[in-house]
């Protein structure tokens, strides 16, 4: 359509799309994204997530395709795009990249959504939530770094935002968060920058350490990049002198990052490192209480699916979200008057392999340990360690570890109140074995027969 400004065709293009797909799915993949630029034949849409390019690819590409060729009469080639991949240049050179500060408001990459209000608090990450709070109160000068660590998925990175968020909403200080991917990509730009060098450097440091919280994501991805773990040394050296705070995640704890420089480990425990694991059965319920509370569908969820889809998970919550989207889609083709669990199972059969020792308890393990050694329960719990006594405790721990939803010391309580330590030890000692050792398998497989859940 000659004449049409972007943003009426934006708008337009969203009410074609609105009226061609259910509120679940234009809410989840076309409600937060917008229009980035047009020219002659390409249509570049910016998108939040990655998770965002896939599913429009793949499943709405057509359908945005058709839109666009309905108001227009051309046919667009369709591109989607993360903020960090948009690139303005000016005279064909990058240093527009690290300018951008100097001809708008400063640029925090904060996700707005990524709140302590909405950060759902249990025994795993209580204390790396209330260490974050601190930090808030206080940037600087108290725990600093503070470095989270923890497997993928478990909420490092909403709690970094919502630090820098909650700082940047009762402070004037200014944040930045990035992630390791992105440092390295700034600072590999000084050497493509020819005859720019000097310049491009001095913007660097520029952005990097005229900040007042540095938020740095996924810290273990600088492995094996040595120029550039020299340049975060000198960063964070600067950075921290000035007593600017520094917030680090990893999917391992600093001791564990080996291959990372000793004397940027080091200075990683100056402050406070603290982990997150995973979830108990107990708070991923109310993270999935919590994600749905404000759809349409929370009033027909029963209370059994959401204990059927937080059973299905220990370790991901991200793995939660996915089974309330798929929940969500199917609902929306369907429109049932109730969402219990033969619904549940049928929206979920693909996504959800559910253990079928989900429902086994820690008594009913020990119970079976104990029938197949010819031991008792209470000699099981005792202090005893004697390898007759010994071996069938670490064997039962591994087994309440692996069939069960409990933590390592809710473990430990049950077998004697052991120190959630001692639970570690007897599931490593018992996944070594299981490397070398045929018999214990087949032992446990025994044993598994004759748990009663």
């Amino acid at each position: 359509m000659i004449g049409m400004s972007n943003e009426n065709l934006w708008e337009d293009f969203l009410d074609i799309i609105c009226k061609k797909t259910n509120p679940v799915s234009f809410n989840t993949w076309f409600n937060n994204i917008t229009l980035q630029n047009i020219d002659e034949n390409n249509i570049t849409i910016k998108v939040p997530y990655a998770m965002h390019k896939k599913v429009l690819g793949d499943n709405y590409y057509s359908l945005i395709e058709d839109a666009f060729m309905s108001l227009t009469g051309i046919n667009y080639d369709i591109n989607f795009v993360l903020e960090e991949e948009i690139t303005e240049k000016k005279d064909n050179t990058e240093i527009i990249n690290l300018n951008k500060e100097k001809e708008k408001v400063w640029e925090s990459n904060l996700i707005p959504s990524y709140t302590f209000d909405n950060f759902v608090v249990g025994d795993t990450n209580r204390f790396a939530k209330t260490a974050a709070v601190a930090v808030t109160e206080q940037p600087g000068k108290i725990y600093n770094p503070l470095f989270i660590y923890g497997k993928s998925g478990l909420g490092k990175t909403h709690l970094m935002h919502a630090i820098g968020n909650q700082i940047m909403k009762t402070t004037n200080l200014k944040v930045l968060y990035t992630t390791s991917d992105m440092f390295m990509n700034d600072f590999t730009g000084i050497a493509k920058n020819d005859g720019n060098n000097l310049e491009y450097a001095n913007l660097f440091k520029e952005k990097y350490r005229n900040v007042d919280v540095l938020i740095i994501d996924d810290i273990q991805y600088l492995v094996g990049a040595e120029k550039t773990q020299q340049e975060f040394f000198h960063t964070f050296n600067a950075l921290h002198q000035a007593n600017k705070q520094i917030i680090i995640s990893s999917d391992r704890s600093p001791d564990d990052l080996k291959k990372l420089e000793e004397r940027l480990r080091s200075r990683f425990t100056w402050g406070l490192p603290v982990d997150i694991y995973p979830p108990d059965f107990d708070l991923r319920c109310r993270i999935l209480k919590n994600k749905i509370k404000n759809l349409d569908i929370a009033s027909l969820i029963e209370e059994d699916v959401i204990e059927y889809i937080a059973n299905s998970c220990d370790n991901d919550v991200r793995y939660l979200e996915g089974a309330i989207t798929r929940l969500c889609a199917y609902a929306a083709m369907t429109v049932p008057k109730e969402i219990n669990m033969e619904f549940a199972s049928e929206a979920l059969k693909d996504y959800i392999t559910k253990n079928i020792y989900d429902n086994g308890d820690i008594p009913s393990i020990q119970k079976a340990v104990c029938e197949y050694y010819g031991i008792t329960v209470d000699e099981l719990k005792s202090k005893k360690r004697s390898n007759k006594i010994a071996y069938p405790r670490m064997l039962a721990m591994y087994l309440a570890r692996m069939l069960t939803d409990e933590s390592f010391p809710r473990i430990g309580l049950e077998f004697g109140g052991r120190d959630h330590s001692t639970v570690i030890h007897a599931c490593d000692k018992i996944e070594q074995d299981l490397k070398t050792d045929e018999q214990l398998k087949e032992i446990i497989k025994t044993i598994k027969n004759k748990i009663t859940c």
